[in-house]
């Protein structure tokens, strides 16, 4: 029996790595990811205009409009002359945020009485547009202490902000291992997805069906490969992520590989379902690419669950993305213990049943 199944995974290993062009499918879109994904997909605002039309001319909107200048959100200043001129700079997206200094800004600040002024927001970058308004407030109310703490008047509030787990708010930290489990989604989904139609594909299928290899089995020996694949690139993330963008690891391996072995296992069971189904390796394909997108849209990773309607949380509780996302977040940056996981691992759990034992019913089916 451990022969034939042996025998089985090597087949498949050989399929997959037989050929240059296989290899490097499996291995060169893994490290451009991981190359390129942290610095590109990110929330923070960098570098962006801000324009500014200055009705006042006053001390203080010029010392505003100075520390614009120096915030890392905005590279350029672009003074505007008129109204018109700021609205020309949103229209064209010459700026994605704009101030306006009402003739009085400046008297008002100095006397004690509400300084108020506009801000106008491209909405078509509505998301960039809210971070940069916040990087506004947060300078207006820097200034704000400073010019009561001149007068001998203490502020009227303040609030101390400490950040666990990333403390100087690194992007990256959010990034890389949230990598981790989005490309070994992409690659069990595709290692699975396309195993059985292949087989139909170049003729092998009915050997299958005449072999001494149960559907247990079938299901072992295509399921073992996606493993072997998916835990080697996301070991090349998790190492990417200590050893070049020097994030601490601070949980256990043997709990994050533990997760991710059966988190692999609940996908796989779900490829080799769509592979059973489909006739060819396009249909196979666009199946999986058809469960990946939604799945990763619904993680977790782009938006907070939190935000979504509660009939779709309750849907999203059996996408295994949404739940290993927390698990490799929890054991890389936060040491979060097992008792803590939990709640993310057994979810997996039951999709890996679910799915194992569809894909198996399946094929025994076929080969029946």
């Amino acid at each position: 029996m451990l022969w034939r199944l042996q025998t089985l995974v090597i087949k498949e290993l050989q399929a997959l790595l037989r050929n240059r062009q296989g290899r490097l499918l499996l291995i060169v879109p893994v490290v451009l990811q991981v190359a390129l994904f942290p610095f590109a997909a990110t929330l923070e605002v960098k570098n962006n205009t801000l324009a500014v039309l200055n009705e006042d001319g006053g001390s203080v909107s010029r010392e505003l409009i100075h520390r614009f200048s120096q915030a890392r959100a905005f590279s350029h200043v672009m003074p505007v002359s008129s109204g018109k001129d700021l609205e020309r700079a949103i229209e064209r997206q010459e700026a994605l945020i704009a101030i306006r200094f009402p003739p009085d800004f400046s008297r008002d600040a100095a006397a004690g009485r509400p300084a108020k002024a506009q801000a106008i927001l491209d909405g078509r970058r509505s998301n960039s547009g809210q971070i940069a308004l916040g990087y506004v407030r947060r300078i207006l109310l820097a200034l704000e202490e400073e010019r009561a703490a001149s007068r001998g008047r203490a502020p009227v509030s303040e609030i101390m902000v400490r950040h666990w787990f990333n403390p100087n708010l690194d992007f990256v930290r959010h990034i890389v291992p949230s990598l981790v489990a989005i490309l070994t989604t992409i690659s069990t989904l595709v290692v699975t997805a396309l195993s059985v139609a292949r087989e139909r594909e170049q003729g092998t299928f009915d050997q299958l069906l005449v072999s001494p290899l149960t559907p247990g089995m079938i299901i072992v020996g295509k399921t073992i490969p996606a493993l072997i694949v998916a835990t080697v690139q996301g070991t090349i993330v998790v190492a990417a992520g200590v050893l070049f963008y020097k994030i601490p690891f601070q949980g256990s391996l043997p709990l994050l590989y533990g997760c991710m072995l059966l988190f692999i296992l609940s996908l796989s069971g779900l490829g080799l379902l769509l592979s059973s189904i489909c006739s060819t390796q396009q249909q196979a394909f666009l199946a999986a690419f058809s469960f990946a997108m939604p799945a990763i849209l619904l993680s977790g990773f782009p938006s907070p669950i939190e935000n979504m309607p509660q009939w779709l949380q309750a849907l999203d509780w059996f996408n295994p993305l949404r739940h290993f996302i927390v698990v490799v977040k929890g054991t890389f940056i936060k040491d979060a213990p097992l008792a803590a996981l939990l709640p993310n691992i057994y979810p997996m759990a039951v999709i890996s049943v679910i799915t194992m034992s569809a894909a198996n019913w399946i094929f025994g089916k076929r080969l029946g």
